[in-house]
Parts: structure tokens; C-alpha cells; sequence
């Protein structure tokens, strides 16, 4: 295999060109139908939303309704709901992460006992805290609150506990409010932090973050050979809310006639930077005699960070 590099850097917009990534009108992608299992990649931002509302909604909908029962002598504890969204963002601005959250969480198809349940959200600062409610019209199914401002009324009163875009610096606190509202369902969205980071976390914080079950997740990637360039992406959508169904992690890659995304390789559990880089480069082997590079654009939300491109 020829020697190469993987670059780390943030995906602006889940508008995939056929020959790079933009943030312009370019269109998505096309996608065979014979190559997709259950789910297929969103072909526009409207899908996305839709596609990681319902697999959210469907989720949450058993344990909002059927809580879990008070641990006994007889009964044991048993685990927390925990989930995951994975969402792309338009740009690195604080405005479209919060039109990203409202979006995907002002109108969840989601009922407690008749009645909307009560979202609390968490954000990452007091100012995003403060501009959320103006960006969900001050919903009152919806509480915001930061870290530092959080009050155990709020806390109390919220049904679904989401935490937007943490940061690392955060996760104490984010484990800490998680145990409090036990055995209420959590999700994580957007974390501020890429996959791979997670094998840095150290002791009981990478079992923690290892608890949330991923129900969407939509990621882009490019290769880069000599003389061409192939689109793809890692994706996963839980389908009918069975988070253990069976929903696999699919790589999928644009072909070289036609421009549609075949699945390529599937995963039981999420693929690592690593894992997908080998496969790139062992599909790009057979079709070209050198692969210069794959373009690794990480999970979408991080573009929230401003973080710097790296090198690897």
C-alpha cells in the first residue's frame, strides 16, 4: 500500500458535489436503491432532519411512556435510556447549530400521557442558552439552561434531558446531571468532540460516553487518488426505535459511472478513522494504482469548535 496521510477536518455542509465538498447549491449525491439495506443516506438537509427525527421520536417513545421500575431487592436496577444524534451542520456558526436544534427538537412527534413531554436543554454557554429561546419562540415544552445556570426546578420538570454540543471540558458535568435524572432518557447531539477522540477518555468517563446508543449518525468522506476523487459516507439510522435491532454502520461510496453510493462495508459496531481509512484505501487499490490520500470529514457538529485541520 502506498504511503499516505488521513486528514481530519470539518464538514461545512452535507451538500456532497461529485467533485468536492461545498457548501454552495451543489446537489447530493445519488443513491442505488439495490446497494442501501433499510436506510439510505439523506439526499438533502430537510431529509437528514426528518430522517433523525423519526429514528429519535420512535426511540424515545417506549421509555417515555413505560419508565423504568424502582430497583428492589427483587428487581434489578436496570439501564438508563441513553441516545445519540449525529446531525450535519451548515457552518461553524452558533446560529446554525441552534436552527440545526430547533429543527430537529421544537416538534418531535412525541407524546407523555396525552401531553408534549417537557424537553430541557442543555447548551455548552450561557449566551447559546440565551439565544435558544428566541430560536425555538420560547416553546413551553422547551426549557434551556447552560451548565453553570441549571436549577433544580428545571431539572426536575424536564421529561427528556438533550445536551447540545458539549464540550470536553464539560463532561464531568454532563455525567453528573445524566446520574440525577436517572432513570429518565438522555440523548447527546453534537457533541463538540470527534469520534476517535473517545479513545482518549480515560476510565469510568470512555464507559460513559460508550453508554449512549447511536440511533443516527451521517458523516461524509472523500478519497483522493491520483487522478480522481470518490465521494462516500459513514452512516447508521435506527429504524422502528429497536436501538438493538441489528442496524449496522454502513460505508458507502460514490461509483465511478453513474455517481451513486454503494454500500461497500458494514460494521455491527461503529468504525474508527482507521478502520474506514483501510477499507478506502483497499477499494481505491483494485481501480488505481495509487491512492495519494482519504479525506476524513469528522462528525459534523464539531465544525461548532472552530477546531484546526489535522494531520495525520
Amino acid at each position: 500500500m502506498a504511503s499516505s496521510h488521513l486528514l481530519l477536518k470539518h464538514f461545512p455542509s452535507i451538500q456532497l458535489s461529485k467533485t468536492t465538498i461545498k457548501t454552495t447549491t451543489s446537489s447530493f449525491p445519488t443513491y442505488s436503491s439495490s446497494s442501501s439495506s433499510s436506510s439510505s443516506p439523506p439526499s438533502s438537509r430537510q431529509e437528514a432532519i426528518l430522517q433523525a427525527k423519526t429514528s429519535l421520536s420512535t426511540t424515545l417513545h417506549k421509555p417515555l411512556n413505560n419508565p423504568l421500575p424502582i430497583p428492589s431487592k427483587k428487581l434489578k436496577k436496570q439501564r438508563q435510556p441513553r441516545y445519540r444524534v449525529e446531525i450535519p451542520i451548515l457552518d461553524n456558526s452558533p446560529d446554525s447549530l441552534l436552527q440545526l436544534s430547533a429543527d430537529l427538537l421544537l416538534d418531535l412527534p412525541l407524546t407523555l400521557k396525552g401531553t408534549k413531554p417537557t424537553i430541557l436543554i442543555l447548551w455548552p454557554s450561557s449566551k447559546l442558552a440565551d439565544s435558544a429561546n428566541t430560536a425555538f419562540n420560547s416553546s413551553n415544552h422547551v426549557l434551556h439552561s447552560d451548565f453553570a445556570s441549571l436549577t433544580s426546578l428545571a431539572l426536575n420538570t424536564a421529561d427528556i434531558v438533550v445536551f447540545s454540543a458539549p464540550e470536553t471540558s464539560q463532561l464531568e458535568e454532563l455525567r453528573r446531571i445524566t446520574s440525577e435524572v436517572d432513570p429518565r432518557p438522555v440523548v447527546l447531539f453534537n457533541p463538540a468532540w470527534a469520534f476517535d477522540d473517545e479513545k482518549n477518555f480515560v476510565g469510568s468517563l470512555s464507559n460513559f460516553i460508550a453508554s449512549f446508543d447511536v440511533v443516527y449518525s451521517f458523516m461524509g468522506l472523500e478519497v483522493r487518488g491520483i487522478l480522481s476523487k470518490r465521494k462516500g459516507v459513514v452512516f447508521r439510522c435506527v429504524k422502528d426505535g429497536v436501538v438493538s435491532g441489528g442496524q449496522e454502520w454502513l460505508v458507502m461510496v460514490e461509483q465511478e459511472k453513474g455517481g451513486e453510493l454503494k454500500v461497500v462495508s458494514r460494521f455491527k459496531r461503529r468504525p474508527g478513522i482507521a478502520v474506514v481509512e483501510n477499507v478506502l484505501y483497499d477499494l481505491m487499490a483494485a481501480t488505481s494504482p495509487v491512492t495519494k490520500s482519504v479525506k476524513f470529514l469528522r462528525d459534523l457538529a464539531s465544525s461548532v469548535t472552530g477546531g484546526k485541520k489535522v494531520k495525520q
